[in-house]
């Protein structure tokens, strides 16, 4: 193998013939037109095939997740299904939902169209919050037995510790960042995301497996006067164990006073289905700060992937590592206030 192939991306061998011969091994056909979707941690296409079908498959980030944490995902996709709430699971084709070629794991699932909900509607909200409240009842009847928690260790401490070990932050601001970065994890060490020695989430709320990564963009909305209309939860990638509130903070936006009705739609609809524990509303500002020090360790970790430096490339100069410092006192500022009550 020449150096220059050592060096290149896993990724860049996924080229599209690679992908149609990756579902026709499991009998699926494309017609030539693939389309790729906007993911940046796997590789997701959109492909019609000669049926007409229109199918997603998904080239798994290779050593990412385990083949067992892959399909607990899987699993608990089909859970939800199962019991009618509208997410989208992979089909099981031959015998699996979880499937092997070219050196990548993949996975294929029906497409789903859709536009991002709107979130300044207060019906829109309710009938979310109704659906996650649906999402999580399903996900308390049992856990997972490969898939992490979402907590203090794994996304603060550990994105800190990564970041410092391989020079990832220029040594004009290295000192200041990891000093309000210090902060800002020790206040999150005295709330419910920190761990016990064993690794298991403070027991003072109900952990439970969650969607994990509920933005916006992870919901598909179509219009309600059509069948099947309304929300459709995608991307249970970074589903883990946690608390009910990470499904629910990302969909906040805008001044306190903003965030404050739409907490308070998400809250209408999920107490209708599900109880919610007000107590939780203090973990949001810590979240969102472990979220903040988790994507610049994310970032970092992924910039020899061609598609990192192309689609981010404000990323890992001075100047940004001060608007993350600055963010950091925010939080600790925010951390500091009094929780979000709905």
């Amino acid at each position: 193998m020449s150096a220059s192939n050592a060096l290149a991306h896993p990724y860049e061998s996924l080229t599209p013939d690679v992908v149609l011969d990756a579902l026709a091994t499991l009998d699926l056909h494309g017609d030539g037109r693939l389309q790729a979707l906007s993911s940046y941690e796997n590789r997701v296409y959109q492909i019609h095939l000669e049926d007409r079908l229109v199918v997603v498959a998904k080239f798994y980030r290779p050593g990412r997740w385990s083949e067992a944490q892959i399909l607990e995902e899987h699993a608990f996709s089909a859970e939800l299904t199962a019991a009618e709430v509208p997410a989208v699971a992979p089909f099981e084709l031959k015998g699996s939902t979880l499937h092997q070629h070219a050196g990548f794991a993949f996975s294929v699932s029906p497409y789903r169209g859709g536009r991002p909900p709107e979130l300044d509607d207060f019906e829109v909200l309710e009938w979310v919050g109704r659906f996650l409240a649906r999402i999580h009842t399903v996900g308390a009847k049992q856990s997972f037995r490969t898939r992490p928690a979402l907590d203090l260790r794994s996304f603060g401490i550990a994105s800190r510790d990564w970041l410092l070990k391989h020079d990832k932050i220029p040594l004009d601001v290295q000192g200041l960042w990891e000093k309000h970065c210090n902060e800002a994890l020790d206040m999150i060490a005295a709330t419910a995301l920190a761990t016990d020695a064993k690794g298991a989430l403070g027991n003072e709320f109900k952990s439970l497996r969650m969607h994990g990564d509920c933005h916006p963009g992870n919901i598909l909305w179509t219009p309600t006067d059509r069948p099947d209309g309304g929300p459709h939860f995608v991307d249970l990638d970074d589903a883990r164990t946690g608390f009910a509130v990470q499904d629910l903070w990302m969909l906040l936006s805008g001044d306190r006073s903003q965030r404050t009705g739409q907490l308070s739609g998400l809250l209408d609809g999920y107490e209708q289905f599900r109880e919610f524990d007000r107590r939780e509303l203090a973990l949001i500002e810590p979240l969102r700060t472990l979220r903040l020090i988790h994507y610049s360790a994310w970032l970092a970790r992924r910039w020899e992937d061609p598609i990192f430096p192309i689609n981010f490339p404000w990323f890992g100069s001075s100047d940004y590592w001060k608007g993350q410092i600055q963010m950091l006192q925010d939080q600790c500022e925010a951390m500091a206030e009094e929780p979000l009550y709905a």
